[in-house]
């Protein structure tokens, strides 16, 4: 859907939700409401407010299921930049969003809205490490090798290191994409070392400090806008037991488990589980040592728990995806995990899309 509905009536069912939800929580009258669906109505397209989308994008988050962070959905930073016209403005606009969030370290959630339709940036996450298939074997982030073959396509050249920033990727309307390199010093990378191992440092492993998530799409009243990056912080099993532990991602653990010495020829000595422990260990010492915010899966189900409190308080049902809000390390020693939740879908949401490539 955009704001070319197929009927009045499609566009004021979704467009009427939302409102209502919207003076419900902000203390406007029933009167505001009504004038407010006339215009929608004549209009025959639902534009929202400035005011109305930062509602939206918070309670999108509140709503987002498969988060465990959405305690902290009322501190969400809403940037409106729907009146850019071109490429290059809206490089600049996710420039600025990358500044703001890093915030040199001190993590700060935000969410920047382009032109509803008009816009995709193709990228996954604005910051994410390219992926290379070589004669000598995978280099790199192997999720990324798709998209970093379309970078290369359309003219960038990455050095070939495990850890490149891949550039921006950004479509308006019908026209050919057109690629933007981020600039280095804009972004803050974590060196990833053991306060006890020291051969982890040896790995020579790095993380970036921002995940500003650019492949879903934000719908706010039957209004959709495919290009809306958001970010919170890091996780640490985000880094430490997927980004670097999966197979099919960095596969870290063997190297992890020779660097530490731990004895890899029996799955009795469970050496996975140990060299998964270590590793998250070094990613959140590593964070905590540069300053830059993260949060450990012990701290964040607490949190996810008080949310819970909170959203029970007010009267508004919690719904998730439990098998994403359980973390994966150690999910039984979080009371999530013992808990049904219903993955009923609310809106205003998040939601995947197909890639564009």
């Amino acid at each position: 859907m955009t704001s070319s509905f197929e009927s009045t009536g499609k566009i004021l069912k979704e467009a009427e939700d939302f409102l209502t939800l919207y003076i419900q929580e902000t203390g406007l009258s029933e009167d505001w409401l009504h004038k407010r669906l006339n215009d929608i109505k004549f209009a025959g397209s639902y534009n929202p407010t400035t005011e109305e989308l930062v509602f939206g994008a918070k309670v999108a988050w509140r709503n987002s299921n498969r988060c465990i962070g959405r305690l902290f959905w009322k501190s969400l930073h809403v940037i409106d930049e729907r009146n850019l016209q071109t490429a290059e403005e809206i490089f600049h606009a996710l420039i600025r969003h990358i500044r703001y969030a890093t915030n040199d370290g001190r993590i700060r959630p935000a969410i920047t809205i382009f032109k509803q339709q008009r816009v995709r940036i193709w990228n996954d996450q604005l910051i994410r490490y390219a992926g290379y298939e070589m004669s000598e074997g995978l280099i790199g982030d192997p999720y990324s090798i798709p998209f970093t073959k379309v970078c290369m396509e359309l003219g960038w050249r990455g050095a070939g290191t495990p850890f490149d920033i891949l550039p921006l990727v950004i479509q308006v309307g019908d026209s050919k994409p057109s690629l933007f390199e981020i600039p280095e010093e804009i972004v803050l990378e974590v060196n990833i070392r053991h306060p006890q191992y020291k051969q982890i440092s040896q790995l020579n492993l790095k993380w970036y400090a921002v995940p500003i998530v650019s492949n879903m799409k934000l719908s706010i009243g039957g209004v959709e806008f495919k290009a809306a990056p958001f970010n919170g912080w890091y996780m640490g099993t985000e880094i430490g037991a997927r980004n670097f532990a999966d197979v099919n991602r960095y596969h870290l653990l063997p190297k992890v488990a020779e660097a530490i010495g731990l004895d890899t020829n029996s799955n009795m000595t469970l050496w996975k589980d140990r060299a998964l422990v270590e590793l998250n260990a070094a990613v959140l010492h590593s964070f905590k040592e540069d300053g830059v915010s993260i949060v450990d899966h012990h701290t964040a189900a607490q949190q996810f728990q008080l949310f819970e409190k909170q959203e029970e308080q007010e009267g508004r049902k919690v719904t998730g995806n439990w098998s994403w809000l359980i973390p994966p390390m150690s999910p039984a020693t979080t009371h999530i995990f013992h808990k049904p939740i219903e993955n009923l879908i609310k809106k205003p949401n998040y939601f995947y899309q197909n890639r564009p490539f």
